[in-house]
């Protein structure tokens, strides 16, 4: 199968291009830089160098590589800029969508997020409804959510990938990362959020995993599926179990949780088979750091 993967360089697509090519596969890998368009070559796949916000460069790309099928990995991740991984799910998604119509596209694989669900008790699966209608500023990342979500199913074919938290290399939860300034009281720490040991629960994923199931995904019918590793876990206690992994302190248990924080279930994913490698965070957050 002949693959464009929007995201060529990013946390995933720096680990799923590999494993695309060890699958077989032809593949184009899109980025915004020179140097991104480097690395895809280094790694073998062919590479455009262009800005998925530039519609008309990327409907160039796209009709050039004429694939079989996209995949969506695009996020701002490392800017840790929630506004401007909104916006790529917004104007990115409909601007890959369009290049991909325009080509004769009609599979897509596409990244989205597993904690976008409403509140509820217990790990959400697939059936549960987005939280729509949340109040700021989870209310702008939900709607982003959806609208990534709607504008990939107007593809013929468009497998929803609902990651949980990622982690690993290149990830906040990584050595010398934003969550490591937080856990260690670095006053200019630039994260979305504090880490808090509280009652709020929440699924992992270790990146390569998510690189895993995005190849797999190639195979599998349309809509969402939840991505995450087999133990959703309360703050409390993954906590400190990454404070040990980093080496810095962990912060007092607080009491208290965020209501939409209930965690997901992998449970449709591992009956299409996928398996995480790094079943849980406890033994995934030592892995990373080893």
């Amino acid at each position: 199968m002949y693959i464009v993967v929007a995201g060529a360089t990013g946390v995933v697509g720096r680990l799923l291009v590999p494993l695309l090519l060890e699958a077989g596969h032809q593949v184009t890998g899109i980025s915004r830089s020179v140097a991104g368009a480097e690395r895809v070559r280094g790694q073998g796949a062919s590479a455009a160098q262009a800005d998925v916000l530039d519609r008309d460069a990327l409907r160039q790309v796209v009709a050039a590589a004429a694939p079989d099928a996209v995949i969506h990995q695009l996020t701002d991740l490392s800017g840790a800029d929630g506004r401007a991984t909104n916006r790529l799910r917004r104007e990115g998604t409909r601007n890959l969508v369009d290049a991909a119509k325009s080509a004769g596209v009609q599979r897509i694989v596409a990244q989205s997020i597993s904690w976008a669900y409403v509140p509820g008790e217990g790990p959400a699966d697939e059936t549960a409804p987005l939280d729509t209608g949340a109040a700021e500023p989870r209310g702008g990342m939900v709607d982003g959510v959806r609208a990534l979500e709607d504008t990939a199913a107007e593809l013929g074919t468009a497998v929803l990938l609902r990651y949980g938290i990622l982690y690993g290399p290149g990830t906040w939860y990584a050595p010398g990362s934003a969550a490591a300034e937080v856990l260690a009281g670095d006053p200019d720490a630039r994260f979305l959020g504090s880490v808090e040991a509280d009652h709020s629960v929440m699924s992992f994923l270790h990146v390569a995993d998510a690189a895993r199931a995005a190849v797999a995904a190639l195979d599998w019918p349309s809509g969402p599926v939840n991505i995450v590793d087999n133990e959703p876990a309360q703050a409390r206690e993954w906590v400190p179990v990454l404070a040990s992994a980093l080496g810095v302190p962990a912060p007092e248990p607080t009491s208290g949780h965020q209501s939409w924080a209930r965690g997901a279930s992998n449970s449709l994913a591992r009956s299409r088979g996928w398996r995480p490698e790094y079943a849980t965070w406890r033994s995934g957050f030592a892995a990373q750091h080893a």
